[in-house]
């Protein structure tokens, strides 16, 4: 060992290693200033301290929560709609409408959901009707099986039995088995073969497998109700009645660890005292506000398609993962967006599947404004095996706009109305008037509100993902 190793840190370098350690006694933050005496927090410092720690905390629990809030809003409006056990199946017959508030649906097929209980059920079956596009996640929103032509049955209809946490019991054969980490469970459904079709399905307790009870189907489209999480500080109760009803080993240890530390605890009662609600009333529009940024304007470049085009599912993975890293802001992004966890969306495939881009600028990367006309140009061969759709949506629900013209705020290559070009191109209009002889083509927007909308691609081609052929941007037009 030489004699300079032996001699440890110079002076300058031993007091230069001080300093980088040491907390000065004055640290200047965005919530004031923090007094120390040789670091040792003066008492008016401890407290600033934990409340500018519990509104982070607060903060970041909204943002990692969201797809548990979500599901607990989607069940307590399907409640409200009458669907309130597994028996019973809400539709859309024939299709969504813009009465009730659901994050992005679309307004071209019919949709069927239901939530499974297997805590009062225990082993639950789901008969898929065949040629289907079938989903279940679990009550935090996590991905537990595809169901129809992306799931093992492959569109022929099978039987899938779901197994609640823990469960020792017999497993019969002749069904695709599932364990969930949840006794809720989100069940999506949708049939090619539209409403006749979609009641073809059948969900029933294992213990009724030899005479099953007949389901109820509960027609949901003319109705108004809401399945949107709140964005205030009942989004904390919310994600606290999740946390009651589920084993405390469904959530990871992180957030779980976050919810504890601001009183959400499995097997204790969510009861904030008089600081910390008054803390959480203030994180929480603040996440919200910081989730609208991430949703409407992600920074990270993986969501870029081209332009000013965005996908929801950034890195195309459906557990929002990169390089063994959780995207947080991508796994915010789209559930503040939207609903249903399922790799068929995350990473489509081509000719099967369905791929999305929405965009909230128009061409001059001004913000879309209902007040405004615009024009999309949708250039001839779309590259989709089964059709394109464009839905409206409003910016403070993302739900479907609600506009005066029609409860259908899309326009779909489907509904054998839109006008196409000569060239097989076609060119689409969004604004509060219809231009004279394109009404066909043309979705009402409002005057004082700004818009979104997903471009959807059901079966996307080749042609999407080598971008030989782009979307255009929306081009203003008044």
């Amino acid at each position: 060992m030489s004699d300079q190793s032996r001699a440890g840190l110079s002076a300058d370098e031993l007091a230069e290693a001080v300093a980088s350690l040491s907390t000065p006694d004055t640290v200047s933050s965005p919530f004031g200033d923090l007094r120390f005496f040789d670091g040792l927090p003066l008492p008016e410092t401890v407290d600033a301290a934990y409340d500018a720690l519990d509104l982070m905390r607060g903060i970041e629990v909204f943002l990692n929560a969201v797809p548990g809030a979500s599901l607990v809003a989607f069940r307590t409006g399907l409640r409200a709609a009458g669907v309130t056990s597994p028996r019973q199946i809400g539709i859309t017959q024939p299709r969504a409408t813009s009465k009730a508030l659901f994050l992005t649906p679309n307004t071209e097929t019919t949709y069927g959901t239901t939530m499974l209980d297997l805590n009062a059920w225990g082993p639950t079956v789901i008969e898929a009707p065949p040629q289907s596009l079938c989903v279940v996640d679990d009550f935090w929103f996590r991905y537990v099986t595809d169901m129809g032509i992306a799931g093992p049955d492959r569109g022929a209809g099978g039987k899938y039995l779901f197994l609640p946490p823990g469960y020792e019991g017999e497993v019969p054969d002749g069904y695709f088995v599932y364990r969930t980490p949840t006794f809720t469970n989100f069940v999506v459904l949708r049939a090619l073969g539209g409403v006749t079709a979609m009641k073809q399905t059948r969900i029933y307790p294992l213990a009724e497998a030899e005479n099953p009870e007949p389901n109820e189907f509960v027609d949901l489209a003319e109705l108004s109700f809401n399945t949107v999480h709140a964005n205030d500080f009942s989004f904390y109760e919310e994600v606290a009645e999740l946390v009651q009803e589920e084993p405390a080993e469904a959530l990871d240890v992180e957030r779980a660890g976050q919810l504890a530390a601001i009183g959400i605890v499995h097997g204790q009662p969510f009861a904030p005292d008089a600081r910390v609600k008054a803390i959480l009333e203030q994180a929480a529009p603040i996440a919200a506000g910081i989730a609208r940024v991430i949703a409407y304007a992600p920074r990270d470049p993986d969501a870029v398609i081209y332009g000013s085009w965005r996908t929801p599912f950034v890195g195309g993975s459906y557990e929002f993962l990169r390089n063994g890293a959780r995207l947080l802001d991508a796994r915010t992004q789209f559930h503040y967006l939207a609903t249903v966890i399922t790799p068929a969306m995350a990473h489509a495939q081509v000719g099967a599947g369905s791929a999305y881009a929405y965009t909230v600028h128009d061409a001059n990367g001004d913000l879309l404004d209902g007040a405004r006309s615009y024009r999309l140009h949708v250039d001839a061969n779309p590259p989709a095996k089964n059709f394109w759709a464009v839905d409206l949506y409003d910016t403070q629900t993302r739900s479907l706009l609600v506009v005066p013209s029609t409860p259908y705020p899309a326009l779909a290559s489907n509904d054998g109305k839109l006008q196409a070009n000569d060239d097989g191109s076609y060119d689409l209009y969004f604004g509060p008037t219809a231009p004279e002889g394109k009404e066909s083509n043309w979705v009402e927007t409002i005057p004082g509100k700004a818009w979104f909308q997903l471009f959807r691609i059901y079966g996307p081609l080749e042609p999407w993902f080598d971008q030989t052929w782009r979307l255009n941007e929306f081009e203003p037009i008044d």
